[in-house]
């Protein structure tokens, strides 16, 4: 078998497993087909609701995922990539505090009665970290440090099964403008790290939105739906990222240590060997002095065959129409409550390109794919959804779901503020959608 075919092969059976593929698709649309979807909204509001920005202190910069929680509850949200928030609160919690923390910031503690429904804006300061601090203790080996970092999940993170409740959306832009929405509440059967078990998906809620017109008449979709973020979770799932036997590829080297909730953070640095030819990634992990624990990681695919690629991620295509990824980039951030820590939130951004034979230009396309953790409990009984209840992992969510309805239509779930753009884009779309309606009656 040549090294070309093996890479692929060896690489392609990952991705089976983690189900990230693009589908492009000769477009028909059939204006018709394309209507709002509308569902009786019960209007008992049981919960409080706050919308506000986390910046930072000294230059109003938006914090991008930061994560504010509910003390003493299960009960969170993140920042949009604009530093908006959208958190709701049952009604009968009226005296906890909300706690805003960010990587390498001081936390924040604000009590609830403080907040606003609208127009809150909460500053936080960057951490800053003696270098006497973390020169005490620093091992010699980064390497062995992953190593027994991911050894150590049965210990530091979440032992029992866990019923999850998750918001997840996909966005597809077309350079600059967004062209395809699709957001979903889902329930993830989370089995305990040191299960071998896989984790169980259940689609609770879903709803999209697309503006055709802007696609090239090519529709553009994601195979695998939450599970493409779901696999994200490193301490569960280490075999995506660091397989059997592949910590060998990578060199391992400390950064510039920082603080993450007041705790001490070694960044462990990793990259590809210039000696392995198979695409792998390069990144940084966030580890917990002195838990030896995962608690955030960010890397990015290493892109260097144009044609390899292309194969890796693209299951189907029109003739004449070549695609290939440009970044393929990862984020995964773990939260901790009563000395176990848990999956909290994950993302995943492809960029590519599509280069039209009969074109002069090519398109560019980005996709970006996010999940967060919004509420937990304990999954007492250990049961699993029943397997025709279960999200299959060649899901693609834009066919399952229907369209955008009422604003309420999630109710008191807490999900991820909708970007600016995105909201625009949704109204523009609302208007379209309206007047095609009009004009087929």
């Amino acid at each position: 078998m040549g090294t070309k075919r093996a890479i692929r092969c060896f690489f392609k059976e990952k991705l089976v497993k983690g189900t990230l593929f693009l589908v492009l698709i000769a477009l028909q649309w059939n204006p018709s087909k394309v209507l709002a979807f509308q569902e009786n909204v019960d209007t008992t509001v049981d919960f409080n609701q706050y919308q506000g920005e986390v910046v930072d202190e000294s230059t109003n910069n938006p914090l991008v995922f930061a994560t504010l929680a509910v003390e003493g509850t299960n009960i969170s949200t993140i920042t949009n990539t604009e530093g908006g928030f959208l958190l709701k609160v049952p009604k009968n919690i009226t005296d906890g505090n909300v706690i805003v923390s960010f990587l390498g910031y001081k936390n924040k503690t604000i009590p609830l009665s403080s907040l606003q429904p609208e127009k809150n804006r909460i500053s936080l300061s960057v951490s800053i970290t003696e270098l006497s601090e973390i020169n005490i203790n620093v091992p010699k080996d980064a390497a062995a440090l992953v190593k027994e970092t991911l050894a150590r999940k049965g210990d530091n993170y979440f032992s029992d099964p866990t019923l999850m409740t998750a918001f997840y959306r996909e966005t597809i832009r077309k350079r600059r403008k967004n062209v395809s929405l699709s957001e979903a509440v889902v329930s993830i059967y989370k089995s305990p790290y040191n299960s071998a078990r896989n984790d169980a998906l259940e689609l609770y809620k879903a709803r999209k939105s697309t503006d055709y017109s802007k696609l090239d008449t090519v529709a553009l979709k994601l195979q695998g739906g939450p599970f493409n973020t779901l696999y994200v979770d490193i301490m569960k799932y280490p075999e995506f990222l660091f397989g059997e036997g592949s910590l060998s590829d990578y060199t391992f080297s400390f950064g510039r240590s920082t603080r993450i909730n007041d705790r001490l953070i070694y960044v462990i640095k990793f990259n590809q060997r210039e000696t392995v030819t198979a695409p792998l990634y390069n990144g940084e992990l966030f580890i917990d002095v002195e838990n030896k624990t995962l608690t955030s990681a960010v890397y990015s695919l290493n892109i260097t065959d144009k044609d390899l690629a292309s194969q890796l991620f693209v299951r189907r295509k029109p003739m004449g129409v070549d695609v290939w990824p440009t970044e393929v980039a990862y984020r995964v951030d773990y939260r901790e409550k009563g000395g176990k820590w848990y999956y909290g939130y994950s993302s995943v951004m492809l960029e590519f390109k599509i280069d039209w034979e009969d074109r002069l230009f090519n398109s560019v396309y980005s996709m970006t794919a996010e999940m967060a953790v919004t509420d937990w409990e304990r999954n007492e009984s250990g049961q699993l959804p029943k397997n025709r209840e279960r999200i299959k992992k060649s899901i693609i969510l834009s066919d399952e779901a229907i369209g955008f309805s009422d604003p309420d239509f999630w109710g008191e779930y807490n999900i991820i503020e909708p970007e600016r753009s995105i909201e625009s884009a949704i109204k523009k779309i609302q208007r379209q959608l309206r007047r095609i309606e009009r004009r087929s009656k």
